[in-house]
C-alpha cells in the first residue's frame, strides 16, 4: 500500500471518530446543563475543523516564498533548453531530460542525432548559470514537492505526516527552504527506495522538457 493510500485511510478513520463523538454530544450537553461549561479549543490552534491535528509549525511555512524561488530556477532552466532547441534548429516539441551523472556533469537524454545531443550537452555543462540553477532545482524541487503534497493531504484528511513533522522545526527561524532541503536530504539517505517511491519521489532528479508534447 502506498503512503498516499495509507494517509487517506487514516484520514477517513479520524473523520469517522469525529462523527461518532459529535453524535453523543447532545446527550452529554443535556447532562451538563446545570454546570458551567469549560472553554474548549479556544487556545488550541492545533485542532482543525475536520477533527484532525495539524502541526503548528507547518502552518507557518513560507510556501509562497519557496515556490517563487523554485519557480524562478525552473523557468530559467526551461527557457535555456528551449533556446538550445531553436539554436540547433530542432523541433521545439523535442523531449529532453537533464540529470546529473555520477561524475557530477550534466547528462542530456533526447531523441536527436547523437552529434547534436553531445553538442547541446557540452553547451549546458559550459553554462555556469544553467548548472547552478539546475543544481538548486535538483535539491529544492523534490523537497518542495514533498512538503506541498504532505500539507495538502494534512488539510484534506486532518492527519499528521510523521515525515513532514521530522522536517519542520518548532523554531520558524530554522524553517527556510535550505533548512528543509538539508533535513529532507538526510531523511532520503536513511529511507529505503520503496518508501521514497511510495511518497512520490525519486532518488535521482531529472528535469524534463516537453514530456506532454
Amino acid at each position: 500500500m502506498s503512503l498516499l493510500s495509507s494517509l487517506a485511510r487514516l484520514g477517513a478513520g479520524f473523520q469517522q471518530t469525529a462523527e461518532s463523538r459529535s453524535a453523543v454530544q447532545p446527550a452529554q450537553k443535556g447532562a451538563q446543563a446545570g454546570s458551567k461549561p469549560e472553554p474548549v479549543g479556544k487556545n488550541d490552534d492545533s485542532v482543525t475543523l475536520n477533527g484532525g491535528v495539524r502541526p503548528k509549525a507547518s502552518t507557518r511555512l513560507a510556501m509562497d516564498s519557496y515556490k517563487s524561488d523554485v519557480g524562478q530556477d525552473s523557468a530559467f532552466v526551461r527557457e535555456t533548453l528551449r533556446h538550445k532547441l531553436a539554436e540547433y534548429n530542432l523541433n521545439p516539441a523535442t523531449r529532453l531530460a537533464v540529470q546529473k551523472s555520477e561524475g557530477g556533469k550534466l547528462s542530456l537524454n533526447a531523441r536527436i542525432p547523437e552529434n547534436l545531443r553531445l553538442q547541446v550537452e557540452q553547451d549546458l555543462n559550459n553554462n555556469k548559470g544553467f548548472k547552478e540553477a539546475f543544481g538548486r532545482l535538483s535539491v529544492n524541487e523534490p523537497t518542495l514537492a514533498f512538503v506541498d503534497t504532505a500539507l495538502k493531504l494534512n488539510k484534506a484528511y486532518g492527519v499528521n505526516n510523521s515525515l513532514l513533522d521530522t522536517l519542520v522545526s518548532d523554531n520558524q527561524q530554522f524553517n527556510g527552504l535550505g533548512d528543509l532541503v538539508h533535513r529532507y536530504d538526510s531523511l532520503r539517505q536513511t529511507l529505503s527506495a520503496e518508501r521514497i517511491e511510495a511518497a512520490g519521489q525519486q532518488r535521482n532528479y531529472a528535469f524534463n522538457l516537453n514530456t506532454h508534447a
